[in-house]
């Protein structure tokens, strides 16, 4: 055995510290989250519910919303569950096969909502630019891949980083500064260099999110051009109207994400990366169905 090997200890466990040690604040957070995670369970679910049994809502839009909402759900069960146990029975430990697994699921499923709201907007532009040929354009077997190809970009996308990052030797130190399994703060705890795993992160990880959103900022434009040629006010404010949902929650979950992993891996980001994520594994799964549902008569 080399030398070097013998004062490693190769961890098994990792710790997750949270958000917060203290006991007040970890009651309030536990009531919460709670409350945010029972309002994505029963939102999405309804969601998905009712699209698939209402016929009236077998169309390219609600088939997009369901995967989307189907895919909210297990976006909050990913990490919420764990940081409920966590703040609820103090037990912060997590097996390294869980981190790894935690660590796959949570990015296979959130590079996939940006591909997800990507089509949605293209689906958007169809709808508004194009209304006469819409079913046409938006058939069936278009809206499947639309749907294959966002789920298989995200497999693959997560599968990736995962391998790389699961490579990696992981000695002595076990804690990890956040409330679930991420990739930036595993590397900080690597005993290797991480040089590569870094720049590939934000080489691949900033190629998807940016050409997400400038795909999504040129269906708008279109839109936007389009909106502009409509005489009537109410035609216009109409046809917008069915755009301000998918807006919102773009600029929702967009915002937090990219400016979470985009980000070099300071102690000061690690530590507004911990606060910014609760906004995108915690409220933004559940504030989906609301916005949806609030500004949706079907």
């Amino acid at each position: 055995i080399p030398m070097e090997e013998l004062n490693e200890t190769f961890v098994r466990e990792f710790i997750l510290l949270g958000i917060t040690n203290l006991p007040q604040v970890q009651v309030v957070l536990l009531v919460t989250f709670l409350m945010f995670y029972l309002v994505s369970i029963i939102g999405n679910l309804s969601i998905v519910t009712v699209v698939i049994t209402d016929r009236s809502l077998h169309t390219p839009m609600y088939f997009l919303l369901g995967n989307l909402s189907f895919l909210d759900f297990f976006y909050a069960a990913t990490t919420v569950p764990k940081m409920l146990t966590s703040l609820l029975f103090d037990d912060k430990r997590i097996s390294f096969q869980g981190c790894i697994a935690q660590l796959y699921f949570f990015h296979f499923l959130g590079c996939t909502e940006a591909m997800l709201l990507t089509s949605m907007s293209y689906d958007r532009y169809v709808a508004i630019c194009k209304p006469l040929r819409y079913h046409v354009i938006m058939a069936r077997g278009v809206c499947l891949e639309l749907a294959f190809t966002s789920w298989l970009v995200g497999s693959l996308y997560s599968l990736f980083h995962t391998i790389w990052t699961s490579k990696l030797p992981f000695c002595n130190m076990n804690k990890i500064s956040h409330f679930y399994c991420d990739i930036k703060p595993l590397l900080k705890l690597a005993c290797a260099d991480t040089h590569i795993n870094e720049r590939l992160l934000k080489v691949v990880t900033g190629s998807i999110g940016v050409s997400t959103v400038l795909l999504i900022i040129v269906s708008y434009t279109f839109i936007a051009t389009h909106l502009h040629s409509i005489r009537s006010k109410q035609g216009r404010s109409k046809a917008f109207s069915t755009c301000t949902s998918h807006l919102t929650v773009v600029f929702l979950f967009f915002g937090t994400a990219l400016s979470t992993f985009l980000r070099p891996s300071t102690k000061d980001s690690l530590e507004h990366d911990r606060m910014t994520a609760v906004l995108f594994t915690v409220i933004t799964p559940a504030l989906n169905p609301i916005i949806y549902a609030l500004r949706n008569k079907d």
